[in-house]
């Protein structure tokens, strides 16, 4: 922000939607009046031509309408225009307009008025070319030394120079190497044009060298161009700038030296006019357009720089001499003098905004007023000094590093899902596995406290569920304002899904006296979907493969009571077995003991235990808590089923290798592909045709083979995507198991979901093994190690990168439960990070465990997983240099 104005001289706003650019500004006395003075010509694209004589308004008086001189609508855009001796057999200046296919060249000539309407401007085509090519700039000078006229260069969107010596076309050159059209300046002195390729490159070309170069009046390749008549076009000198360019301008300032300067993305360049860097400028903003102008300093050349931070820069050669502050952005800006004021800064933004300024100050009579001097109260003083002190001790009393939410937020959700699935299900797939998939209905009722602006709601679910919509865009609300959305959710997916759960977010905007157009703010809630969405009551079975068994300390309840959804329609009436059918899965038995307070839950599928066994414990919760029981306690007395989970890591840890070697084979046969490509390109091209030696057999199989590679390489992320999810069920097990063997509280059992699960999806950089490794790794140094000593042992810090196998993450899981059954606690804080140590006697001996530090630890047998949870007597054992010492047990 500049701490200075551009002082407003004059300003009009030019027509309504209309587009200007660099081009479409200049100044000069277009009508030959002698006076002197400039007048402004303004192109548009949409071909509206205005020439305005600005003079300022008085202070009490409106903008006079007689500012502007003339006001022509072509029917084609106007490109650029420019001022010029443009006419044989006259001297005097005349305008050229730049069209896409037209080059005009008009006179503008004014008669004086004998009534009070004023002067009368009009507009007199002296002749025009029309062009073959679609133009895109042009410029104009004394073109080989000529005296006393101006000669035209237009160059076209294809890289075609043309040249008008006046009312007559010239000649046209290619320019070698061409690809996108830059900016085009022509240099007096040399005799010469500048130009910047799209290779990020200023290029020089001398006339003489276009005067002689192979005609262009068609487009000819290099080697057609050699062998025509003429010289082939090089360039006199070039320059590699590494950035675009914006503007290139050549001003005349002295005939001994002329300096090109180049205006970049990021520099500003000052050339010689051999091509030598004189000085550049590295730029601090994002440059618009930019008047390099004569200085008063020998040897020295003022800039007038514009930015889209809308601040006017002076600069003398490198150095900053004035900054002041525009209204709007310019794309064009130039100097001028008028009646009343000489060297005025005249600037053209896109959207028409035309001013004339000045840059200086106005003098501020403005006098602080006199503080009335007042006796300090040092009672009062030392009372706000207290209660200031105890609010900061009360604000850094918590570490917290984001800031606390309120206590009552201005817009609140409630999410309801419907007790009764939809009578007509809006699920997309409509029937899975010969059975009809259901879908629920979830009412998210918003209630604002206060107005509220833009709110938009996100609902997201874990797939494979979906919902029928998941982005709604609200109107605003006022205080005290209650809306209600509905939506549906239903399985999409031919797997059950790791979590029922689902995420609802509202962004919006609050609006304060500081902000009035409001400060983004977000609100979200929870919501649960049934059960029943995923699985229908069944028929139990007494064996399966995978079996889990769960403890309770009240008497066995009868399981139609805690799942009155599921006894309605369940084939068997029993009371101490129930089942349920997985839509996309396989059938899960719960089954009650009727002599023990245990309960059994078995499936033909591991991880599809996980959707029951959640809802089985959530239930007996509710159950027992309605009937008014407070010591309620589930438990699981093991084995940890760890060799089951392990399978399910193997499985998606094989597929994440076979993605790996899918891309191998596919670019391989890309290349074998694109070298059959490159022979028979070959023998086409020959003039003499050969047998083509089978390879265009070998060219059909090859793509076969890249075709068939794609779809396996699909077909492989598809179950992908699967694994994970159903690895996420296995782990939400796990992780239910063991909180309920060790009796984890809800601390603890948040810090090891976020350890076994820290990934929502796999991804190529990062997948779920390493960072579940680098997670265990992390907490077997910290909170569950050993002693102090380990510690201090500095954490790995490397990139994670897919491992060579699971073997060693399924150590550290298995090193992760054995340190948990022997009495671990997990915990963030580096004040419970030292376990507890216990002395054992003599007689007693610990369980054997692998260092994670070492990497030649011992294989763990598969039994290593089998947990007993109450703890085994220890013996004395020697020590390598003989001695003998007793072992301590961490619990």
């Amino acid at each position: 922000m500049s701490l200075f104005k551009a002082r407003d001289w004059w300003a009009s706003v030019l027509g309504e939607g209309e587009e200007f650019d660099q081009g479409c500004l200049c100044v000069g006395d277009v009508d030959n009046s002698g006076s002197g003075y400039d007048k402004i010509v303004v192109g548009s694209f949409m071909g509206m031509l205005r020439i305005f004589s600005p003079h300022p308004a008085k202070p009490e008086e409106q903008m006079e309408a007689d500012a502007q001189l003339l006001e022509v609508q072509f029917p084609d855009p106007i490109i650029q225009v420019e001022m010029g001796k443009f006419v044989s057999c006259s001297e005097l200046l005349h305008l050229a307009v730049l069209h896409p296919r037209k080059l005009s060249v008009y006179a503008v000539s004014g008669t004086a008025g004998n009534v009070e309407h004023g002067d009368q401007y009009q507009l007199r085509l002296v002749y025009e070319h029309n062009l073959q090519r679609t133009a895109c700039n042009m410029t104009y000078g004394p073109f080989g030394g000529v005296t006393g006229h101006h000669f035209i260069c237009i160059q076209s969107m294809d890289g075609m120079l043309m040249f008008f010596e006046q009312e007559t076309y010239a000649f046209g050159r290619f320019l070698p190497g061409f690809l996108l059209p830059g900016p085009l300046s022509y240099c007096i002195r040399t005799d010469s044009f500048i130009t910047v390729s799209s290779t990020r490159q200023v290029e020089c070309y001398r006339y003489e060298t276009l005067a002689v170069a192979t005609d262009a009046d068609t487009r000819q390749d290099s080697d057609q161009q050699s062998k025509s008549s003429g010289k082939r076009l090089t360039a006199d000198w070039t320059l590699v700038l590494g950035e675009e360019a914006l503007d290139v301008c050549v001003p005349h300032t002295s005939s001994a030296m002329s300096s090109i300067f180049v205006l970049g993305e990021r520099n500003l360049f000052c050339l010689k006019d051999n091509g030598q860097i004189r000085f550049m400028k590295k730029l601090e903003f994002n440059p618009s357009c930019f008047l390099p102008y004569g200085s008063v300093s020998e040897g020295s050349t003022n800039i007038l720089m514009c930015n889209h931070n809308n601040m006017l820069l002076v600069y003398q050669d490198v150095t900053l001499k004035w900054v002041a502050q525009l209204s709007c952005v310019p794309v064009a800006v130039r100097v001028a003098n008028f009646p009343e004021l000489k060297g005025l800064v005249v600037t053209l933004s896109s959207d028409g905004h035309l001013q004339c300024s000045y840059m200086g100050t106005d003098p501020s009579f403005f006098t602080a007023p006199k503080v009335d001097a007042r006796e300090v109260n040092y009672d009062e003083v030392d009372t706000e000094m207290k209660m200031l002190q105890k609010v900061i001790r009360g604000a850094t009393k918590t570490q917290d590093i984001l800031p606390r939410a309120e206590t009552e937020e201005e817009l609140t959700l409630t999410a309801i899902v419907s007790s009764n699935l939809d009578e007509v299900s809006c699920a997309v797939i409509p029937e899975m596995n010969g059975m009809p998939v259901p879908s629920v209905t979830v009412k998210v009722k918003i209630k604002s406290r206060s107005a509220v602006q833009s709110p938009k709601m996100t609902v997201c679910v874990q797939p494979p569920l979906a919902v029928t919509q998941d982005q709604f865009v609200l109107d605003s609300m006022g205080s005290g304002c209650e809306l209600v959305v509905r939506f549906s959710a239903f399985l999409n997916g031919h797997y059950p899904p790791a979590d029922l759960c689902g995420d609802i977010a509202v962004s919006y905007s609050s609006a304060t006296e500081l902000n009035p157009a409001g400060i983004p703010r977000v609100s979200q809630c929870k919501f649960n979907l049934p059960l029943r969405l995923v699985c229908y009551p069944s028929s139990a079975i007494k064996n399966a493969k995978y079996k889990i068994t769960v403890d309770t300390n009240k008497p066995p309840v009868n399981l139609n009571e805690v799942f009155p959804d599921f006894s309605e329609k369940s084939e068997n009436n029993e009371s101490s077995a129930l089942g349920f059918q997985l839509i996309t899965g396989s059938k899960v038995i719960v089954l009650a003991s009727k002599t023990s307070q245990r309960y059994r839950i078995q499936s033909e599928s591991f991880e599809d235990i996980w959707l029951v066994a959640k809802e089985l414990v959530q239930r007996f919760d509710q159950h027992f808590a309605s009937l008014g029981v407070k010591d309620f306690r589930n438990s699981f007395t093991g084995p940890i089923p760890l060799p089951e989970y392990f399978e399910t890591v193997d499985h998606h840890f094989e597929l994440r290798v076979n993605v790996q070697k899918y891309q191998d084979l596919l670019s391989e046969r890309a290349v074998q592909f694109r070298a059959i490509q490159r022979r028979l390109l070959t023998r086409f091209k020959d003039k003499t045709p050969g047998p083509l030696q089978n390879l265009d057999t070998l060219m059909e199989g090859t793509y076969r083979q890249v075709i068939a590679l794609a779809d396996a390489a699909e077909d492989n992320r598809e179950r992908l995507i699967q694994a994970f999810t159903r690895l996420q069920s296995a782990t939400h097990l796990l992780i239910l198991l063991l909180s309920l063997w060790q009796g984890l509280g809800s601390e603890q059992t948040a810090i090891l979901e976020a350890t076994l699960l820290p990934l929502l999806q796999d991804t190529p950089q990062l997948g779920w093994e390493e960072s579940v490794d680098a997670a265990i790794s992390h907490l077997l140094k910290t909170c569950l190690s050993r002693s102090p000593k380990d510690q201090a042992i500095s954490l790995s810090t490397g990139p994670l990168t897919i491992p060579k196998d699971t073997s060693r993450l399924k150590k550290h899981i298995t090193l992760l439960c054995d340190r948990l059954g022997k009495g671990g606690r997990l915990s963030l804080t580096s004040e419970a990070n030292v376990p507890t140590t216990v002395m054992m006697p003599a007689g007693c001996e610990s369980i054997p465990e692998p260092i994670v530090e070492q990497e030649e630890e011992p294989r763990l047998q598969q039994d290593s997983a089998k947990y007993i949870k109450k703890k085994q007597p220890s013996k004395r054992i020697k020590s390598k240099s003989g001695s003998q010492r007793n072992l301590v047990l961490h619990v």
